[in-house]
């Protein structure tokens, strides 16, 4: 039997996407196999206290077997229609060889706004390790440092304390707000916006990205 590296390999050379991952000191983001997409839909029971809800779609609300099913959905949907305009890569976090959240990154008429959007969940048993943090510079790395964006936005309800955290020490800065509907009653989400030279200032170089040359012309850079 093939290693799950020959495995990958394999992918990678007809979708080159399956060999691109990002690295730190104390995480990888890796773009999931199915295999990897097993162990993320098995935490997908356990992601955030049920007394609230961080997500604008309550999907974690979902039959166990149901929610299971979506976590596939979700990834197969971002394989199947990518194009170099636009472009979604949700990339599964990995801690000492253990999948435990997922953040991603996309982009919309990415080769004239060069904009990404960022979105991320980590198992709840991993929560206040910082990984949040951690995993959200990574993907920040590759949109600056490896594809060429000129801005990252993101957004999060307004209760949620964690998020806007992790935005305040990456050099977000508050960019309006949005009213949704949740459960048939309004809410209101934060957003926030990191241009380059913000990103620039900060600019860490511990990070590392693996397997992109491969992906640029899949992602129009």
């Amino acid at each position: 039997a093939s290693s799950a590296a020959e495995r990958r390999a394999a992918l990678a050379s007809r979708w080159p996407l399956f060999g691109l991952s990002v690295r730190t000191p104390r995480l990888e983001l890796r773009y999931p196999t199915d295999d990897d997409l097993l162990a993320l839909a098995a935490l997908t029971g356990d992601v955030h206290d049920p007394a609230d809800m961080p997500f604008c779609t309550p999907w974690t609300r979902l039959p166990d077997a149901e929610r299971e099913r979506g976590t596939f959905q979700f990834h197969w949907r971002a394989r199947g229609a990518l194009t170099a305009d636009a472009w979604e890569l949700p990339f599964v976090t990995v801690v000492d060889g253990e999948v435990v959240g997922t953040q991603g990154v996309l982009a919309t008429d990415w080769p004239i706004r060069r904009t990404v959007e960022t979105g991320s969940w980590l198992h709840r048993p991993r929560h206040g390790e910082g990984l949040g943090t951690e995993m959200r510079a990574a993907v920040l790395h590759l949109a600056f440092a490896g594809l060429g964006a000129q801005r990252a936005e993101t957004e999060a309800h307004e209760g949620n304390r964690s998020s806007q955290g992790v935005n305040a020490r990456l050099g977000y800065r508050p960019n309006g707000d949005v009213i949704g509907v949740l459960d048939g009653a309004p809410r209101r989400y934060l957003r926030f916006v990191l241009d380059r030279p913000d990103w620039e200032r900060s600019r860490r170089a511990d990070i590392e990205v693996l397997g992109l040359d491969g992906c640029r012309e899949l992602l129009g850079c």
